[in-house]
């Protein structure tokens, strides 16, 4: 079995390459069966340490077949560790043979920002230029660059409830050639974004509708259970709602929320990126109209980067 270390499973994993491979595994489709959620508390932790485990399969008729291990400690940022672990392996999918082992957290921040720029792709204006990102981690980090790979991108804001981090993290942007900045005042950075893009843990709404302009798009890919949160119910109040897949109406706090405050019905959702990507749905239809993209997250997105990485072997 193949090891591919952070650095080499990155490599194959560019924008330009993910976003347009995801784009064509939706349109195809793939065996996803619902993921297996834990919570994990062990004897004599504090509530710092409780924890959940994720464990998402997915299988193409490409012949691969991958499982993906994700734990998640929203406290470990406490402890300056980040708060996500992940481990993929890909196996034949006609016998079961280990092909290799992947770096999962590499693969699920890269087509996260992936699926996030894909859904911008459909759903963003054609001149949205202003990208406001919330959040500090590891997919915060890599969301210009990936939103860059569909949209003009020349302005970018941060905000992080801890602001130094926010500081931090401009400035990185800054080193690597980017016009960004950081903000503490997270409604004024809302107001003037084209884009409105939250990687968040957050339980709590953050982001609330009467602050997002007409025109804008709200990207929300943070936030993964029935438990967690970054917009209020208002930002779906006359939005055009779509969703990664079907299952993030069952597992999204932030649809829940809205669904039962009755600013959005499960009718209403207007799509999935399986059925933008088929050109089921046209996306966005009017410059002036406000669009919500909600995502939990899919196999079939780890599958696709972790294909790529295995078919580009012989190159790394």
């Amino acid at each position: 079995m193949k090891h591919f270390d952070e650095a080499a499973t990155r490599a194959p994993l560019s924008f330009e390459r993910l976003v347009p491979a995801l784009h064509a595994a939706f349109a195809a489709g793939a065996q996803v069966p619902p993921r297996h959620v834990h919570g994990i508390e062990t004897a004599g932790s504090d509530g710092s340490s409780k924890g959940t485990v994720l464990i998402m399969p997915a299988w193409s008729d490409a012949g691969f077949l991958g499982i993906k291990t994700i734990n998640i400690f929203p406290g470990n940022s406490a402890r300056g560790l980040p708060g996500l672990h992940a481990t993929y392996v890909l196996y034949d999918a006609h016998t079961g043979v280990p092909l290799a082992m992947m770096d999962g957290n590499e693969i699920t921040a890269r087509r996260t920002a992936a699926a996030s720029a894909l859904g911008a792709s459909f759903l963003a204006r054609q001149d949205a230029h202003r990208l406001l990102v919330l959040g500090t981690g590891r997919i915060a980090r890599m969301l210009p660059a990936a939103h860059a790979s569909v949209r003009p991108i020349d302005e970018l804001w941060v905000w992080n409830h801890r602001a130094e981090g926010a500081e931090a993290l401009a400035a990185q942007w800054r080193a690597e050639g980017w016009n960004a900045r950081a903000t503490t005042d997270l409604e004024a950075g809302v107001r003037r974004a084209d884009i409105v893009s939250c990687a968040t843990l957050a339980t709590a709404p953050l982001v609330r509708g009467e602050w997002l302009a007409p025109g804008s798009h709200l990207d929300l890919i943070g936030s993964f259970t029935p438990a967690m949160r970054e917009a209020d119910v208002q930002c779906f109040a006359g939005a055009q709602t779509f969703v990664d897949t079907e299952e993030a109406l069952q597992k999204s706090g932030d649809l829940l929320d809205a669904m039962a405050a009755g600013t959005l019905r499960a009718e209403e959702v207007r799509g999935t990126l399986a059925t933008l990507c088929r050109a089921e749905h046209p996306g966005r239809s009017a410059a002036g109209e406000r669009t919500v993209f909600k995502a939990v997250g899919s196999a079939l997105e780890d599958l696709t980067a972790a294909t790529l990485v295995w078919q580009s072997r012989d190159t790394i």
